[in-house]
């Protein structure tokens, strides 16, 4: 994969499907297969830390006597 920091999550996903329907299609060589599945790997690994960096931003917002409180969601 050329640089996958510029993508975003959609488009990495997007990507990620693609390689997931040509490797299950069955019509690429041996060793396309394996860049191909490289490749894949390093994209599921971004999609995962990207998702673990959205994560840590999610406020829980609770209500409290009419008002509206944000909690940082703490990770257990």
């Amino acid at each position: 994969m050329k640089n996958n920091k510029n993508l975003s999550f959609e488009e990495a996903m997007e990507k990620l499907e693609e390689i997931v329907d040509k490797l299950e299609s069955g019509s690429v060589k041996l060793e396309e297969s394996v860049s191909l599945y490289e490749e894949g790997i390093k994209l599921k690994k971004y999609c995962e830390d990207k998702l673990k960096e959205v994560e840590l931003k999610i406020t829980k917002i609770k209500s409290e006597n009419g008002k509206i409180i944000k909690q940082n969601l703490q990770k257990s």
